[in-house]
């Protein structure tokens, strides 16, 4: 009796050990190249075992598990019938089925209007993800079915607001795209989950998690671990990865070499169609590795665009900016400076050419001696919409990148725009010293009297659309000797600062109005070290470390709600249909590279050299080091060596809410966010600043011939 319960025992527990042992089995049709199917495929808790088609579900042994995964998404949904469903029940299968063609009880229909919807988990199915979280599903195509038809969703398609989850909850009108179907084992998915690699589904560990409770649900009792895979975008160093000497350098090329991968430069044998794509009011091409490549001397396309598609491509935005063009001359004069590439530099001449003298950018009243608007420089020239809108700050950026690119190339062939552009901003600019957020064109038939502007009693708290002007006039000052440049800044600055920051009317938040101030205040120290104008720039110092993450990054920040123009939506149909933040609420973990880090970086660069403050050289270098490290490392030539705007630096992956309508999370600007980040490293590299490298401009040698703009 004894030895027939001693080998009972050793048989159970051998038994226990073979189940211990032993993979469970998910059946699985697919494309080989499924992300999803390559990711279980690496996992050593699961033998997959492949369908070759969808008639094999027959010959699936019974109470097993099986993925139906859509290969033709989102062309086309996954060939299903009545039978399939039967020999499901029949045999107690556990499934997951995405894209079918064919439901039982339930009608479908194919809906492609899901811009600016997202996914909101919508129940506790997964544990790990609370309710309302949201995920990202680029190209969202799914199966619409009729109110009614189908029980509780456990995710949703759905316009919401927020950054990571939705804030106001779920609006009344929802997409569901997962449920279990009533009386079987089945998941069904209204849209693709699976190919979430391709995709570029985001974020990454919200997708790990979502995956590991479905295949909780297919295979239960069994423990799953978090599906490794690699995404197709990365950083190019991870958060506590040591950088290599050469980092700064490495990252200089990377992004340099990204204007030509990802076809920036525009080529004449696209002209017609561009023509006709912009009269057509078309903004964006898809992306195209065949694309040729032109050489600067028809100007640059103005971004990669943040929508991406099903297969994880973005679109380039086919707009011509003023200072786009310039800040990319920029770029390439001090990576060709650098990297000692004459053709670099060539193309740095080009664009700026270009614009200035081959374009019709400065056409009809920009040349004009009897209008207001003689001297200024049009924000576009895609069209007269654009090139009827003059705004400061893309005026002063233009100057900045224009000076610059100069100073490289040892040319005084646009001294006189320089100086014409200087004194048609100064005449402009009211007598406190603001000048407005933007002139027209329009303004300017009604009131043509360049004093009708200087005369007026305008004061615009705004950073974002001021400072940058000042920062112009503080350099002009010290070229020319004439005052009134002193002083017009001055004036503005000490205004702004006496209502910083808290009466501020902000852009997209306000971060970056603040990094906005550091660059003219780090002038005005170098122009008049004064205590007054020193707490100035402290002041805003001070505020940046504040906003300094331990990573180096510049942490987003909202003011008064009630003072921000582009505020992150406050609801949900708001959502995608302005500018607007990347984050929800103050603490969101996202810092901004388009609006916030990028000038950052550019005012602790120059204040460092105007002060020789070791304190701000510590800040910026800590930010320096973490633009190095979240660079776009990316399979993707478009991607690939640039800086999106959007980071989230807890997840330390590119995240944030996509509410805004034109330059969203996933975007690349050529000008204000590639070409000041790549800029300010190339000289941290060459150990200069803008300041110091244009101190021999000889930009003077014309004031003589405009100085009568300001005669009264």
């Amino acid at each position: 009796m004894t030895k027939r319960i001693w080998l009972i025992t050793f048989f159970s527990l051998f038994l226990l050990t073979v189940k211990a042992f032993s993979k469970p089995e998910l059946y699985v049709y697919s494309l080989k190249t499924n992300d999803l199917f390559l990711s279980l495929q690496q996992s050593k808790s699961i033998k997959v075992v492949r369908l070759l088609n969808i008639a094999e579900i027959s010959k699936v042994p019974k109470n097993r598990s099986v993925l139906i995964l859509s290969d033709t998404y989102p062309d086309a949904e996954v060939l299903l019938n009545e039978d399939f469903y039967r020999i499901v029940k029949a045999k107690n299968l556990r499934v997951f089925i995405e894209y079918p063609s064919y439901i039982p009880n339930i009608q479908t229909v194919v809906r492609r209007d899901s811009e600016f919807k997202r996914v909101v988990v919508n129940s506790g199915f997964f544990s790990g993800l609370d309710s309302l979280s949201v995920l990202q599903v680029n190209g969202l195509s799914y199966l619409d079915v009729r109110e009614g038809q189908i029980g509780k969703a456990h995710l949703v398609a759905a316009r919401v607001a927020g950054f990571d989850s939705a804030i106001y909850g779920l609006p009344k009108q929802t997409s569901p795209l997962l449920f279990e179907l009533p009386d079987h084992s089945v998941l069904i998915s209204l849209t693709n989950l699976s190919n979430f690699v391709s995709g570029r589904y985001s974020p990454n560990r919200e997708w790990g998690i979502l995956w590991k409770e479905i295949l909780q649900f297919l295979l239960p009792g069994t423990n799953i671990p978090l599906l490794k895979f690699e995404p197709k975008v990365q950083t190019v160093y991870t958060r506590n990865q040591p950088l290599p000497a050469d980092a700064q350098q490495k990252g200089i090329r990377s992004g340099i070499e990204w204007f030509e991968n990802a076809k920036m430069l525009i080529h004449p044998t696209f002209l017609d169609s561009l023509k006709v794509l912009r009269k057509a009011d078309i903004k964006q091409i898809k992306w195209n590795p065949n694309m040729l490549l032109g050489d600067g001397t028809l100007g640059v396309f103005e971004c990669i665009f943040s929508e991406i598609g099903h297969d994880g491509q973005q679109p380039i935005g086919i707009f011509e900016r003023g200072d786009c063009n310039s800040e990319t001359a920029m770029a390439f004069a001090l990576a060709g400076k650098l990297l000692d590439n004459k053709r670099y530099l060539k193309i740095a001449e080009n664009l700026i050419d270009y614009y200035l003298f081959n374009s019709n950018a400065l056409d009809g009243k920009y040349s004009d001696p009897k209008s207001a608007a003689y001297g200024l420089i049009p924000w576009g020239i895609s069209n007269e919409y654009w090139r009827g809108l003059n705004y400061g700050d893309d005026n002063a950026r233009f100057l900045l990148a224009a000076i610059t690119t100069a100073s490289i190339l040892k040319t005084d062939k646009w001294d006189e725009t320089i100086m014409k552009s200087l004194m048609g901003l100064l005449r402009t600019t009211g007598k406190n010293g603001f000048r407005g957020t933007q002139l027209v064109l329009k303004q300017f038939e009604k009131n043509d009297d360049w004093r009708f502007y200087s005369d007026r009693d305008l004061i615009n708290l705004r950073p974002h659309f001021e400072s940058y002007l000042w920062a112009c006039f503080l350099w002009a000052y010290d070229k020319t000797g004439d005052k009134l440049f002193l002083e017009t800044a001055q004036k503005g600055l000490d205004i702004m600062m006496k209502n910083y920051p808290d009466n501020f009317t902000w852009t997209n938040g306000l971060a970056q109005e603040k990094a906005r101030m550091i660059l003219p205040l780090a002038w005005l120290v170098r122009i008049n070290n004064s205590p007054q104008n020193r707490v100035y720039l402290n002041t805003v110092v001070q505020d940046m470390i504040k906003l300094q993450d331990a990573s180096g990054a510049i942490r987003e920040e909202l003011g008064d709600l009630r003072k921000g123009r582009y505020p992150p939506p406050r609801t949900n149909e708001a959502y995608g249909t302005n500018e607007a933040s990347l984050i929800a609420q103050n603490g969101d973990p996202v810092t901004d590279l388009i609006y916030t880090a990028n000038y950052v970086l550019l005012g602790l660069h120059e204040a460092s050299y105007a002060t020789n403050d070791p304190l701000i050289k510590g800040v910026e270098d800590r930010l320096a080091d973490f633009l190095l490290r979240i660079q776009v490392r990316s399979g993707s030539p478009a991607l690939h060596g640039g800086w999106m705007r959007s980071f989230d630096f807890e997840r330390y992956e590119h995240w944030g809410s996509n509410a805004d309508t034109g330059w969203g999370a996933w975007c690349i600007e050529t000008g204000w966010s590639q070409s000041w980040i790549l800029s300010i490293l190339s000289l941290r590299e060459m150990d200069s600043s803008v300041w110091d490298l244009s101190m021999d401009s000889k930009v003077k040698d014309k004031y003589g011939a405009f100085r009568n703009m300001l005669d009264r």
